[in-house]
């Protein structure tokens, strides 16, 4: 018995096939250009691999609502060629198999709770920076899903007083946290990518400071027992003491948890499956629903 699983970022599509003990046996990764490019090579990779079941993770926004007319589109999203594009309808078509569909961040913290950092929490948070910024949230052991899926990343932030950029967020400009700390953002902003910027640029502060403010209030409505930082941006290990010690600095001793203010480096954390927690989520799905 085999089971497909897809993370679809902005970036790239991470596409296998695993068996029933969840070991990965094939596995491609394809460039996100446009659909026509995209998802025919997507298709060819699982045609005639004999999957009874497919996990998406995919970036959004999505609709998750199984009485909507759009369910299984992606919709608005910043990604101008993907926007209202019926993904999930077009693998059901060409692959005729159940998909089993939520956002990428939604699936890699379901990854990392199966398998990875998350392990024995019931409420938990991850926050993954790259080109967009997405959230997801386990509270008491149940993933977080309402009338929409979260968009933790278009929470809005105060500016930083020195910050004059404008903002990348087409929808919100700099209001929001994905407008003024995602990748895109800081490149634009500085007019370098991020591998360019050395430690000791101002370039860090800024984004210690956009994630700090976010986290404190992720912290006062979900009360996580861990939090996951992940993505492209916390590839850049120096980043983390900072934002840390900003978080504490801004919760004033409010909290008064012996975990966040003593332990606080066993309290935000890198994700233990890497780049691969949403992959592994989708195969945790699959899994849990077929066997």
């Amino acid at each position: 018995m085999y089971f497909g699983a897809i993370e679809a970022s902005g970036k790239k599509f991470i596409c296998g096939v695993v068996n029933k003990k969840g070991d990965t046996v094939e596995k491609i990764i394809i460039p996100t250009e446009t659909p026509e490019i995209t998802m025919p090579k997507v298709i060819d990779f699982f045609r005639n691999k004999n999957i009874q079941a497919l996990g998406l993770g995919c970036f959004g926004p999505i609709d998750l609502d199984k009485t909507s007319k759009t369910y299984g589109y992606i919709t608005s999203t910043p990604k101008l060629a993907w926007k209202n594009y019926n993904i999930v309808g077009i693998l059901e078509e060409n692959l005729g198999v159940d998909i089993y569909f939520d956002t990428n961040i939604n699936m890699a913290i379901i990854g990392e709770m199966k398998w990875g950092a998350l392990k024995n929490t019931k409420n938990s948070l991850y926050l993954r920076i790259g080109s967009g910024i997405g959230g997801a949230a386990v509270v008491e052991g149940k993933l977080l899903h309402g009338k929409i899926h979260s968009e933790m990343g278009h929470m809005f932030v105060s500016r930083h007083p020195r910050d004059k950029f404008a903002g990348n967020c087409p929808f919100h400009g700099g209001n929001c946290l994905e407008g003024m700390a995602s990748i895109l953002a800081i490149e634009k902003r500085w007019n370098k990518t991020v591998q360019n910027l050395d430690e000791s640029h101002e370039a860090w502060s800024l984004e210690a400071y956009y994630l700090a403010h976010a986290l404190v209030n992720y912290i006062l409505i979900f009360s996580p027992e861990k939090i996951i930082l992940g993505g492209d941006i916390l590839s850049n290990q120096h980043i983390y003491p900072e934002i840390r010690k900003s978080v504490i600095q801004l919760l004033n001793g409010y909290i008064n948890l012996e975990q966040l203010f003593d332990n606080v480096d066993e309290y935000i954390i890198s994700p233990d499956l890497g780049e691969n927690s949403a992959y592994l989520g989708a195969v945790a799905v699959c899994m849990e629903k077929n066997l």
